[in-house]
């Protein structure tokens, strides 16, 4: 099932002059494959005179012309009123489809153990999962070089099918060595996610094109051994916990490549080009305007994008949790890991509680972190179409090893390290049954892995070279460009009570956060002396890092139950969040919002209950964007931000059953 939000419609140009003469020649039988070459502008002329909008005036200079130059001119006008009237179309009709992509899935689990004498036992669990998703991407306007109007008349909503398999078996055994408790065990896990696009054509194909390709996809293994081995003494102090193990893991990330149709650009013969080619040989539309290559929506993985790249790493650690009295805990942990690519690290946890009285306990955390880039971060490459205020471009992300990030100064990524604190309490008041925790905390990492702006290729012949060869126009990688420092303080408040013959239970929580970034861009010498620091690090990112979600949450929910009946009242407030853009001019604050819940259970019998209800019962949407922040009439509501859902009031039936196990 799709579920799409409402959009008002495409507001802006559709059609040019010449989609006109295109509708003439194509209800005239006529090839118009042929009507596009400009051997052939004889035709075009003739047609253009049966066009009944067209003034006497145009179709006289139109007949009159004696260049495909001149005729282009003519042609370019916008004429979409006059032509959505003569094709029975509505604006509506080429709108983009915004909200909840379709989905399929299913997934299938076990779990088991065996015994193995007194004490010992051997275990396995896993499962497999599949999603098949269905989602769309921007409408390709019949009078854009994307839409090849001689397959796609009225041009084309390309669509994006996902084939997610995720695949995981875990077995080990467990048992005792002396007086020490010992588990080994060896973990096997993989995700892939493979696209097919639908609906969509390689406009250099011509009329050659599939209408549908593998695009390709990548995949994502991991094998992890571990050992470890406990032993609690409870004749030390008032108790002591010692732990130790070590643990081994195997990555691997895959980059799978599509069809040649899904990524190449090809020429006027028919052939694959590293380039944009000849300009006698590459491929036009009416207008003169070189087509890009690969399937619409984004051009899938190429051979170049191919890659199988592995991480080996080593980890140990040591564990004491001890009971220094009865009022005090403190545990401490430390971790060394060795990685093949990013070298060896140790880390420390220091934690501790105080029980202040039966009822108040005071603790504290300080920790130090290392996480080293992903495979993903390191490797990924790829060429997308993304749209920047209505207009498409190809923009591609390359790996941080290219020769692209060389030449533009992209430093190569390095491990982030981190540091962080906490301190919170923890109570009741049993009289008044009421349970409360309050923590805050304090996050710095040290260069932090971001996604950078866009960079152009500028002059360099070189980088225009590579960024033709990628199919993109303009370039982005992944870079540890800034420190960050998150704070924030969650509450969380429970009670339980009678009310009337029935139970209510009420929970308040409530987290208050906020990250930035702390001191400069960490832009190389090379981006500095170019003046590419605002790019490096641009304000969509610095948006999107700090305002682009909410910095307050609240969620107060009341449950009330009596016998086999339940009733669950929720209400959660959504922060203010801000429009994720580098126009300044355009940044937009979206207030803050309540949306309600409401849901009415009853036990039919001991294993089956029956649930109807309502999320967002009250239709709440977020605020609306601004007209320049709406690409057009596609988006209502902002597409940069992510404060909650924009698909209004959502009203459900469940039945579910519970099977016993005996």
């Amino acid at each position: 099932m799709i579920l799409e939000i409402q959009q008002i419609e495409w507001e802006q140009k559709i059609f040019q002059g010449y989609n006109a003469v295109e509708r003439i020649a194509n209800n005239a039988g006529y090839d118009l494959s042929q009507l596009l070459l400009p051997a052939n502008m004889a035709d075009v002329q003739n047609f253009a005179q049966q066009v009944s909008f067209f003034s006497t005036g145009l179709k006289s200079d139109i007949a009159a012309a004696t260049d495909i130059a001149t005729l282009r001119n003519l042609l370019k006008g916008d004429i979409t009123t006059e032509e959505l009237a003569a094709r029975g179309l509505e604006r509506k009709d080429f709108n983009m489809r915004v909200g909840q992509s379709g989905l399929r899935s299913g997934k299938a689990f076990f779990n088991m153990e065996l015994p193995t004498g007194d004490e010992g036992t051997i275990y396995s669990f896993g499962g497999v999962s599949y999603r098949n998703g269905d989602s769309a991407g921007f409408y390709r306007l019949p009078y854009q070089d994307r839409a090849y109007t001689p397959i796609y008349i009225n041009g084309f909503l390309p669509e994006i099918h996902s084939n997610i398999i995720d695949k995981s078996i875990a077995a080990g055994i467990r048992g005792k060595i002396g007086d020490w408790d010992v588990d080994l065990s060896q973990t096997w896990g993989q995700n892939s996610f493979m696209y097919s696009i639908e609906n969509t054509s390689n406009a250099t194909m011509g009329n050659a094109s599939p209408l549908q390709f593998n695009a390709g996809g990548y995949a994502f293994t991991q094998t992890t051994t571990n050992f470890d081995m406990s032993k609690y003494y409870e004749d030390e102090m008032e108790g002591l916990n010692v732990a130790f193990g070590a643990e081994y893991r195997l990555e691997n990330y895959q980059i799978f490549a599509g069809e040649e149709g899904s990524y190449a650009k090809y020429d006027t013969n028919g052939n694959a080009v590293l380039d944009a080619g000849l300009p006698e040989t590459t491929v036009v539309d009416f207008y003169g305007t070189a087509r890009p290559g690969g399937a619409q929506v984004f051009p899938g993985f190429s051979l170049d994008n191919e890659l199988s790249k592995y991480r080996t790493s080593f980890a140990t650690y040591f564990d004491v949790e001890a009971q220094m009295s009865k009022s005090f805990l403190l545990t401490g942990a430390i971790r060394y890991e060795n990685y093949n690519d990013f070298g060896a690290t140790t880390t420390f946890k220091l934690a501790s509680q105080l029980k202040a009285s039966d009822n108040f306990s005071l603790r504290s955390s300080f920790n130090t972190g290392f996480r080293a880039p992903s495979l993903h971060q390191l490797y990924f490459n790829s060429t997308s179409t993304v749209f920047v205020d209505g207009i498409p471009t190809d923009k591609g992300t390359f790996s941080n090893d290219s020769r692209a990030a060389k030449l533009l100064g992209i430093p190569q990524l390095k491990q982030e390290e981190s540091t962080s604190f906490s301190f919170g309490f923890t109570g009741s008041a049993p009289e008044s049954h009421l349970k409360f925790t309050v923590d805050a905390y304090y996050i710095k990492i040290k260069d932090r892995v971001v996604y950078t702006g866009s960079f152009s290729p500028g002059s360099s012949t070189e980088l225009k070279a590579l960024f033709a060869q990628a199919n993109a126009g303009s370039a982005s990688f992944f870079a540890n460009a800034i420190d960050t420092q998150s704070t924030g303080l969650d509450i969380v408040v429970t009670h339980n009570g009678n009310l009337g013959e029935g139970t209510l239970r009420t929970d308040l929580s409530a987290t208050f956060s906020k990250t930035k970034q702390i001191g400069g861009v960490k832009a190389s010498k090379v981006l500095a002396d170019a003046g590419l620091t605002d790019t490096y690090f641009d304000p969509t990112s610095r948006i999107y890092l700090e305002s682009a979600v909410p910095r307050a949450k609240a969620n107060l929910t009341f449950n009330y139950t009596k016998d086999k009946f339940n009733v669950m009242f929720r209400n959660v407030y959504f922060g203010a969040v801000t429009e994720a853009t580098n126009n300044l001019d355009n940044q937009q604050e979206f207030s803050s919002k309540v949306v309600t819940d409401l849901t009415f259970g009853y036990k039919l019998t001991d294993n089956t209950k029956f649930t109807f209800g309502a999320n967002n019962l009250l239709d709440v949407y977020p605020d609306e964007a601004i007209e320049a922040n709406r690409s057009g009439g596609r988006f209502n509501y902002s597409r940069r931000s992510q404060q909650f859902g924009a698909m209004g009031r959502f009203i459900f039936a469940r039945l579910s059953f519970t099977l016993d196990a005996k």
